[in-house]
C-alpha cells in the first residue's frame, strides 16, 4: 500500500498511547455510568452519536460510504459482531470490576493469533508465539479462578464470562475484516459499518431486556456518554483504523496490552476497586503473553 511505513514513528506511538490510555478510562466511565443509565440504552446514545459525528466527518472530508464496493455483506456482519461484542461490555459492567472485565476483554489479539492462520497461512505462529499464547491463556485461567474460592459472587462471574464472550467477539470481528473485502475498504467505512449497526442493535436488544429510556440524566452521565462517543467510539477507533493501514499491525497490536494497564490504575485510583495478587499476576502475563505473540517473525526463527 503506498505510503505504508515499517516502523512505528512518533505520531504512532503518541496516537498509541493516546487510545490505549483511553480505551483502559471508557471502562471507568461506562462502570460509573451504568447505574444510572441502563446499559445498553447508554450504547444506543453512544453509537448513534457516533454514527452521526461519522456522517458529517466523512461529508467534511469528501469520503464515500454507499457507493457499491462488495463489502456489504461482511460488513454487516462485523457491525453485528461489534454489536454484540459491546453489548456484553455494558451488561458486564454491571456486574464486575472494570479492572477485572479489561482483563479478560483483552484475550481478543489470542483468538486472532490462533484463528488468522486459517484465513492467511502467512500469519502461522512461529514456537515463541505460542510460548506467548500458552503464558496468556493460563493467565487468564488464574484472574478466572478467583471466582471458585469464595471471593467472587455468581453476578461477578456473569460479568467475568460476559467480557470473555466480549473478547471473543472483537476477536471474530478483526478476522471478519482481514479476510474479506472489508480489508481494502476505508477506515471510515469500515468503521460506519460497526458504528452504525450497533446504532441499531443496541436500543432493540435494550427493548428486549425491558431497559427503561429517559434522557433525564444528571451533568456527570451526559460528559461520560459523550466522552464514550466523541472520544471512544468516533476518534479513537477512527484513528486505529487508520493506523492499521499505515504501520505493521503487528507492532500496533504489541502496543495494546497497556489498555488493561491503564484500566488497572484508573480502577484502583478512581473506583478504589481490589488490587489482588492474583490479577496483577495476570494482567502481567497477559501483557507478556501479547508482547510474544507479536514478536517479529525474524526473532522467532532465531
Amino acid at each position: 500500500m503506498p505510503g505504508r511505513k515499517q516502523h512505528l514513528d512518533t505520531l504512532a506511538i503518541s496516537l498509541l498511547l493516546a487510545c490505549c490510555l483511553f480505551w483502559g478510562f471508557q471502562q471507568i466511565l461506562i462502570k460509573t455510568t451504568v447505574g444510572e443509565v441502563p446499559p445498553l440504552w447508554q450504547a444506543a446514545l453512544r453509537f448513534a452519536g457516533a454514527t452521526v459525528l461519522l456522517l458529517l466527518w466523512c461529508g467534511w472530508r469528501g469520503v464515500k460510504l454507499f457507493e457499491r464496493d462488495g463489502t456489504l455483506p461482511a460488513g454487516l456482519l462485523a457491525g453485528a459482531l461489534f454489536a454484540g461484542e459491546f453489548a456484553c461490555i455494558y451488561l458486564g459492567l454491571r456486574d464486575t470490576a472494570a479492572s477485572r472485565l479489561t482483563v479478560f476483554l483483552y484475550t481478543a489479539p489470542f483468538v486472532v493469533a490462533l484463528l488468522l492462520p486459517r484465513i492467511a497461512p502467512s500469519e502461522r505462529l512461529w514456537p515463541v508465539q505460542w510460548v506467548g499464547l500458552g503464558i496468556a491463556f493460563a493467565a487468564v485461567a488464574l484472574a478466572f479462578s478467583e471466582g471458585f474460592n469464595g471471593g467472587s459472587t455468581p453476578r461477578q462471574l456473569r460479568g467475568d464470562a460476559l467480557a470473555l464472550a466480549a473478547g471473543l467477539l472483537w476477536g471474530l470481528t478483526t478476522l471478519v475484516i482481514r479476510g474479506s473485502k472489508m480489508a481494502t475498504a476505508s477506515a471510515e467505512k469500515t468503521l460506519f459499518y460497526q458504528v452504525a449497526v450497533t446504532a441499531v442493535v443496541a436500543p432493540l436488544l435494550s427493548l428486549a431486556l425491558g431497559e427503561r429510556w429517559s434522557l433525564q440524566y444528571s451533568a456527570d452521565a451526559w460528559v461520560s456518554i459523550a466522552l464514550q462517543t466523541a472520544i471512544g467510539a468516533f476518534a479513537s477507533y477512527l484513528a486505529w483504523m487508520w493506523m492499521l493501514r499505515h504501520y505493521p499491525a503487528t507492532q500496533l497490536s504489541s502496543f495494546t496490552f497497556l489498555a488493561p494497564l491503564f484500566a488497572l490504575l484508573f480502577g484502583v485510583l478512581l473506583l478504589d476497586e481490589q488490587l489482588t495478587a492474583q490479577l496483577v499476576i495476570a494482567l502481567a502475563a497477559v501483557a507478556a503473553g501479547i508482547v510474544l505473540v507479536n514478536r517479529k517473525r525474524a526473532l522467532a526463527r532465531a
